[in-house]
């Protein structure tokens, strides 16, 4: 029985979509999102698979893809999660017929390192592959992941400054594992060419399963992550 037949794509709500996301993607935390469909069974009804798209958290990220001029048409392909009852190429079905569903006409996504993802999904999908992410500082609280953007902790806090006069030494920067990134242009040809000549980032060679060097990668936050079929 085909992909098509057994499953159908369809959007779901923004609740449904975080609830399953918070519960079974292996960060277990919400995550930006304006549009997000669910890979259903038919047999069942049940919501085997789950992406979501969303504007990012960084507006620097939005800015450093194409351009300033460009930066309101960047969104992020923000979370992606598979049950292990699906096939393998579930991941790859799932985006492949929601890309062009989506209202984002450039597209970001991240491979975790630190989680032995290269990215295949988005090979698979036709991504262009655009290296690793930039060497960037977190901000946690004691030393501990809580889910928030570093942005977003800063902000709670009043920025920067206050937050260290808040914190004083509980304030702890560390640097952030680098990705691998992939881009998407949901265009036609005419603006697909104008966006690739607006590329701020080289366009490389797709990583096939290279073991990043220690040197590329920080491991400083450790987690318990759940590894199979998510990205």
């Amino acid at each position: 029985m085909s992909l098509k037949t057994k499953y159908i794509i369809k959007e779901i709500s923004k609740k449904d979509a975080q609830d399953i996301i918070v519960r079974e993607h292996y960060l277990h935390r919400k995550a930006p999102c304006s549009y997000c469909y669910g890979l259903i069974e038919v047999a069942t009804g049940n919501i085997v698979g789950v992406v979501m798209y969303g504007v990012p958290a960084s507006r620097a990220l939005q800015v450093g893809v194409c351009g300033k001029e460009n930066a309101h048409l960047v969104g992020e392909l923000t979370r992606l999660w598979i049950d292990d009852s699906a096939p393998k190429n579930g991941e790859s079905f799932l985006i492949g017929n929601t890309i062009k569903m989506q209202g984002f006409k450039i597209l970001v996504s991240y491979a975790e390192c630190r989680a032995n993802h290269v990215g295949y999904v988005y090979q698979a999908t036709n991504w262009l592959y655009t290296g690793l992410s930039a060497k960037r500082n977190d901000y946690l609280i004691d030393g501990i992941e809580n889910g928030k953007h570093g942005r977003h902790l800063l902000d709670s806090y009043g920025g920067i400054k206050k937050a260290r006069e808040i914190l004083g030494d509980r304030l702890v920067s560390v640097e952030r594992p680098r990705k691998h990134r992939y881009v998407y242009f949901n265009c036609g040809k005419k603006d697909r060419k104008h966006l690739i000549k607006a590329l701020k980032y080289k366009i490389e060679k797709y990583p096939k399963g290279e073991v990043v060097k220690p040197s590329e990668v920080t491991t400083t936050i450790q987690s318990d992550m759940q590894l199979a079929w998510n990205i």
